[in-house]
């Protein structure tokens, strides 16, 4: 059997795409509704535009700092960056986002893609995220849309 490395969830937000989409687009709010507690701080002013932008995370584990290729962007629509190393290539994981308007809100989708990541060291933390790990993040992104 083969191993599942493309792990999606999705749920209605009652917020407007653009308020949702703002929160994601700008790294320095990231931190802000990440679920899986990773990302500690953004700078300000790399609010993303278009794909082929390049916007820095500092995690919370052992301060290291995330150069993140944005790849795929429609405004309101849909981002998606490949995470790297500063200086180096990215490995080969994706973070989605997608975004739905519909009645009652707007459908998120959120995906992370590890089929193309090929480095040992990091397929048990790409294994370790899961459906509900994306929840996690999908509920509090929700949560501060809403509160908006």
């Amino acid at each position: 059997m083969s191993e599942q490395r493309v792990v999606t969830s999705e749920r209605i937000v009652g917020a407007d795409a653009a308020v949702i989409f703002e929160l994601i687009a700008d790294p320095s709010q990231q931190p802000r509704w990440d679920g899986n507690d990773n990302l500690a701080s953004a700078p300000e002013g790399q609010r993303v535009h278009r794909s082929g932008d390049v916007f820095t995370m500092n995690m919370t584990k052992q301060g290291a700092v995330r150069e993140n290729h944005v790849v795929e962007f429609e405004e309101g629509r849909r981002i998606a960056w490949l995470p790297a190393p500063v200086g180096e290539q990215p490995p080969g994981h994706l973070w989605r986002w997608e975004l739905e308007p519909t009645d009652g809100g707007t459908l998120v989708r959120h995906t992370y893609d590890w089929t193309k990541l090929e480095d040992e060291a990091r397929l048990p933390r790409a294994r370790a995220t899961t459906e509900s790990s994306l929840h996690a993040s999908l509920d509090r992104l929700a949560a501060l849309a809403e509160s908006l």
